[in-house]
């Protein structure tokens, strides 16, 4: 019997993310997928990065406060609806509700200019919703692919995100000039339309390739969408409080958004005190956000599965506290607005090409529900409330006089806790996955 040779693009695909050939129109379409939400979500990020301007930056703690209400608020409803809906109608919904969030904004904002109230609002409401989107994403891929499916794979997913991510300010800072910051809402809201089409496609792809997976004797991920999750609207949070391993990824996830709000108050101050209006607030940031994710495409296309491979998820886990430890030392030295933007540049850049696929790929071996529920919660609760804690404390230090330098010392020592958490977290992930695969092949 003759074997079928690859096609040239399932051997570019072997090539740059090793997706063997049964797997490439599910990695295409997941590839597609973040493309589509990253590009229409990165729209809207200056635009909401420039109305927080509007409500003061010197504020923004108290928008964080009140996007860590709304959190915790929504993840128990998104719970409630995971509980009673099947997955398969879940995924698709969950976007078309924000696509008629956008449009109620788009109307708003055509008629009241330059408020604090709705600006305000609106940041939060963005701020909540940008969570939810990407986290439910990240759950679906833990819920398509299998932990060494996920290895070879969610770099390449991940650069998918990141075109779009790059595509989205790029639009964003040619567009905004001339159609204006109000119609950017509706460009976004084309885009999540293209997303939910893409994930019903995926839906459908996920069997076709555990049916072949299975077929052919390949790893893969046996998990269903045409099922309820059951349980109750607060499983997330007991799961999360009953197991030390999600607990650890929540403590990862928490020192993570310390050291992240810590640069982007830095950032906006910056900004807000160079440019006087809106718009050119809305394009400085979107040229960041340009810079940062055309960078990282390249790490993600053709370095992160082999550096996870080689070097194991620890290595993906504790690379970003490391570089951030070096760069608050430098920010102590040298605090002055070029290096806080590169700081934050190369932080970004680190985060999406290899520490998010690499904290992504810790989902892959908890059970459905915990893929859902408990990883909601803690992409968007524990994020916050990240946000939330780090935000007060970094005013508070402001407060007491503290100058960027002082910051930046704060920033050291939540490193090196960061640090301290990732290699424990990536050895824990290591061991957990080295014994069901033996378990497996015992039986």
């Amino acid at each position: 019997m003759t074997t079928a040779q690859p096609t040239v693009i399932q051997r570019l695909f072997q090539v740059t993310a090793k997706v063997e050939p049964y797997e490439v129109k599910a990695a295409v379409l997941s590839f597609l997928y973040f493309f589509f939400l990253l590009g229409s979500y990165y729209i809207l990020r200056p635009v909401r990065d420039a109305m927080g301007t509007v409500y003061g930056v010197g504020e923004l703690e108290v928008l964080w406060t009140y996007t860590f209400f709304f959190s915790f608020i929504t993840a128990p409803i998104y719970g409630y609806f995971a509980s009673k809906l099947k997955l398969s109608t879940l995924l698709p919904w969950t976007y078309g509700f924000f696509v008629i969030n956008i449009l109620m904004f788009y109307f708003l904002f055509e008629n009241v200019q330059e408020d604090k109230v709705i600006a305000g609002v609106f940041y939060c409401w963005v701020s909540v919703f940008n969570l939810f989107i990407i986290s439910v994403f990240w759950s679906f891929m833990a819920d398509i692919f299998s932990r060494q499916q996920a290895k070879r794979i969610f770099g390449f997913v991940a650069a998918g995100g990141s075109f779009g991510a790059a595509a989205g300010p790029a639009l964003t800072a040619v567009l905004v000039t001339v159609v204006g910051t109000n119609t950017l809402l509706l460009i976004a809201a084309a885009g999540f339309l293209i997303t939910i089409a893409v994930v019903m496609m995926l839906e459908k792809e996920k069997s076709v390739m555990a049916a072949t997976g299975q077929l052919q004797g390949h790893d893969y991920q046996a998990t269903k969408l045409d099922e309820k999750l059951g349980g109750n609207p607060f499983n997330g949070f007991a799961q999360i409080m009953k197991s030390p391993y999600l607990a650890m990824i929540a403590g990862f996830i928490l020192m993570l958004t310390w050291v992240s709000t810590i640069l982007y108050f830095e950032q906006a101050d910056s900004i807000s005190k160079a440019f006087e209006t809106r718009e050119a607030r809305t394009q400085a940031f979107a040229i960041v956000d340009a810079i940062v994710n055309s960078s990282a495409i390249l790490i993600q296309l053709f370095g992160t599965s082999r550096l996870v491979q080689r070097f194991g998820v620890t290595s993906a886990l504790i690379l970003v506290p490391a570089i951030m430890l070096v760069a608050f030392i430098g920010i102590a030295a040298w605090p002055v607005m070029m290096v806080l933007l590169s700081v934050q540049v190369v932080r970004r850049v680190a985060e999406y090409a290899i520490a998010r696929p690499g904290r992504e790929m810790l989902f892959t071996i908890v059970d459905q529900e915990s893929k859902y529920k408990a990883k909601n919660v803690i992409d968007t609760v524990v994020y916050r409330f990240g946000d939330l804690s780090s935000a007060w404390i970094t005013s508070g230090l402001k407060a007491l006089g503290a100058s960027t330098a002082g910051v930046a010392i704060f920033g050291v020592i939540v490193c090196l806790v960061w640090g301290l958490i990732a290699w424990n977290l990536g050895r824990k992930y290591e061991g957990e996955a080295g014994q069901r695969a033996g378990l497996r092949a015992a039986a």
